[in-house]
């Protein structure tokens, strides 16, 4: 029987795998030829996915734009690189040029509460029942992120702020609005819209997440609790 002589990543420890490295330490501190590994996935009889990844990065001297060049003939000459795996590495390199030709986009950034609303009128404002929704900024008041938190019927939806919260924390936001629309086109606030505004203005100090907002949409347009000086 076959004995291998290298010792296997399996062997190794969580901090030293690619794939717990890259789970645990984030993705900056991997080499080449260990995202490599995680792209193929195993090696050969005679060395780990890291190994064979190390061989493959030499042939090129190391030049990331030199493998991006490799055909998928080329990349399975080397022993445990089939045409599945030489498929992924030539898919990897091009999303990554790819990337790197496609433009940034802008964030929008909200300045009033008009901004925030045309943003999200389109998802809200036609609903035949309640929705209740964040939008997550950064320290510009740029727009990173957007998160439907429930759905309700045609009179209220739950609210839970442990999850938004958790989304936010997630998203790393410094401020929220809030958002739910009122199907029967009435703008007005209710008792329990108020306390969910005040419970989680509350909340949100005690976290430094800031509740900016929080705007009612309905198809007569919108009721803002900032601009009626209610936060």
């Amino acid at each position: 029987m076959y004995k291998k002589d290298y010792t296997s990543i399996k062997s190794w420890a969580d901090e030293d795998r690619p794939r717990e490295k890259l789970r645990d330490k984030g993705k900056r501190q991997l080499t080449h030829a260990e995202l490599i590994a995680i792209l193929i996935g195993s090696g050969n009889r005679n060395e780990t996915a890291v190994g064979l990844s190390q061989r493959i990065l030499k042939s090129v001297k190391e030049d990331l734009h030199e493998l991006g060049k490799c055909t998928i003939q080329e990349l399975m000459m080397f022993k445990g690189i089939g045409e599945a795996k030489a498929i992924t590495i030539v898919a990897a390199l091009e999303l990554g040029r790819r990337r790197q030709t496609t433009p940034v986009k802008e964030k929008p950034q909200i300045r009033t509460s008009q901004d925030a609303y045309l943003l999200m009128v389109p998802l809200l404002a036609d609903l035949p029942h309640e929705e209740f929704w964040i939008l997550m900024l950064n320290r510009a008041n740029k727009v990173i992120g957007k998160e439907r938190i429930s759905v309700g019927g045609v009179a209220g939806t739950v609210v839970d702020a442990k999850i938004i919260f958790r989304k936010a924390l997630a998203s790393l936001a410094c401020g929220i609005i809030l958002f739910h629309n009122h199907p029967s086109g009435n703008l007005n606030p209710s008792e329990s819209d108020i306390k969910i505004t005040r419970k989680m203005k509350e909340a949100g100090s005690l976290m430094e997440i800031n509740i900016l907002d929080h705007i009612i949409i309905s198809e007569n347009g919108y009721y803002s609790f900032a601009d009626e000086g209610r936060l």
